[in-house]
């Protein structure tokens, strides 16, 4: 399992509506190529997914509360189950976790993949809070 927490200067609100803006997550997590279903993400919610380099599969958001999103994805041979949490605070805590037989090839990589997640993150919620 891969953990990073950061605090993101914005309200849990504006953090939600991106982490909740399921089209826009290719923007900014480099991983997705193409997204594609509903416009609200709501739990059940489930997607088409294109992944690099170029794996078709599903994303699915799990949980939606107030404080807490969890979203998972897959592609042949690899699953990740991704938790945003949101204190009160604005501090925002990315743990996710993979399985199969790509991830395992793929774990390397995937090194520091939390803070860089929220890092982009950051910078997406400060984008949209300035043309808000």
């Amino acid at each position: 399992m891969e953990q990073a927490t950061e605090v993101i200067h914005a309200g849990p609100a504006a953090i939600r509506h991106v982490l909740l803006d399921a089209l826009a997550l290719p923007e900014w997590n480099e991983a997705f190529l193409a997204i594609d279903g509903p416009a609200e993400a709501e739990p059940g919610s489930s997607y088409a997914l294109r992944v690099r380099p170029g794996f078709a599969g599903e994303l699915q958001y799990t949980v939606v509360e107030p404080d807490r999103i969890e979203i998972s994805w897959q592609v042949p041979g690899f699953r990740e189950v991704g938790t945003w949490t949101i204190g009160p605070d604005s501090r925002v805590t990315h743990t996710f976790e993979q399985s199969g037989p790509l991830a395992t090839v793929l774990r390397p990589a995937y090194r520091n993949i939390a803070t860089i997640r929220l890092a982009r993150l950051a910078n997406r919620v400060r984008q949209f809070s300035h043309a808000a």
